[in-house]
């Protein structure tokens, strides 16, 4: 953490966060986890900024057409211009279904995959620790079933797709190293005890940075035979945003409480930096990149030292025929 506090010190006190102003006119692009927090802002920005068509991907639908009303009151557009797609990050069968759901899309030009959880408390999803299924698999897979559906449609408009993970500044806290065991990276993560409760949150940012980073190197947005889609990965920063509704020990609550008090970002100058993520400019530069400030950042201790260079590695072979067991084909799209 120490080579890196200053960074994050001088990004959420002294960094000034662009408006986006980059029009989004005549195209489409899914938000999930858009019913609150950042990802409602980030659609609020997209539909002032012209987009044809906002999915909002939430796990109830309910609360996504409180928020889709929001939507059409606070940016004065017409109700046709918002979608409210169910989609349950925890649920493999509903990632998959959207993803089929999107796959029948006209256009799609865009996806921001917001959705994820942050929580004190062990618990596991289908046999999996819940922060690395939610922010890591389902995230993952997702974007996996998503891309061929991008790529026909920028092939189609001659403009290029844009995916973006929202990712997190702390994986730079995360050390790979917890992760060394002689069996399964898997294995040992989703063994209750095995790794501090607490270090999940990071340590599955840094891991599905690995997985999109990963997935980007082999697809190059300048080669059309090979893909047409600019990946990215994004950190909002620390804002005021819902994720931090989950229950904490007293002295941890307190703590982020006034942590955020003094340091957090608006939720809508956070949902700025997602937008800025999936901007139609985004181009070679940015593709497999993490984004910070709205700007390519270091990646961190976790990726370019020789032991994150070496659990990424491993922990790919792993993930990939992971998914691959989950939905035979995915890692070939």
């Amino acid at each position: 953490m120490a080579p890196y506090a200053y960074t994050l010190l001088r990004s959420q006190l002294f960094v000034s966060i662009p408006v986006p102003t980059e029009s989004f006119s005549g195209q489409t692009v899914i938000v999930t986890g858009s019913n609150t927090g950042l990802g409602l802002e980030a659609a609020r920005h997209l539909l002032n900024l012209d987009a044809a068509k906002v999915i909002l991907a939430v796990r109830t639908i309910s609360k996504g057409e409180s928020a889709a009303q929001d939507l059409i009151s606070s940016c004065n557009v017409p109700a046709n211009r918002i979608e409210v797609w169910q989609l349950d990050m925890s649920s493999r069968d509903s990632v998959k279904a959207f993803a089929k759901r999107a796959s029948g899309l006209q256009r799609l030009d865009a996806a921001i995959l917001n959705a994820g959880v942050l929580s004190s408390r062990w618990s596991t999803i289908d046999g999996v620790e819940h922060h690395v299924a939610v922010n890591v698999i389902g995230t993952v897979l997702l974007e996996l079933l998503l891309l061929p559906t991008l790529r026909r449609s920028a092939q189609r408009t001659g403009s290029k797709g844009r995916i973006a993970i929202i990712g997190s500044d702390l994986m730079y806290t995360a050390d790979p190293t917890i992760l060394e065991t002689d069996g399964r990276i898997l294995d040992k993560l989703n063994t209750q005890d095995a790794i501090p409760i607490g270090t999940y949150y990071a340590l599955s940012k840094l891991l599905v940075f690995y997985a999109h980073r990963h997935i980007a190197s082999t697809l190059s947005p300048f080669s059309p035979e090979k893909s047409n889609v600019v990946l990215t990965l994004a950190t909002p920063g620390a804002c005021t945003s819902e994720i931090f509704r989950d229950e904490m020990p007293f002295a941890q609550k307190v703590f982020m409480s006034v942590m955020l008090k003094v340091m957090a970002r608006t939720t809508e100058v956070g949902g700025r930096t997602l937008v800025h993520a999936v901007s139609p400019s985004m181009g070679e530069g940015e593709h497999g990149k993490f984004l910070m400030d709205c700007e390519v950042a270091t990646d961190g201790y976790g990726v370019e030292s020789e032991a994150g260079q070496k659990m990424e590695k491993r922990w790919n072979e792993e993930l990939f025929a992971h998914l691959e067991s989950i939905a035979p084909g995915c890692t070939k799209l």
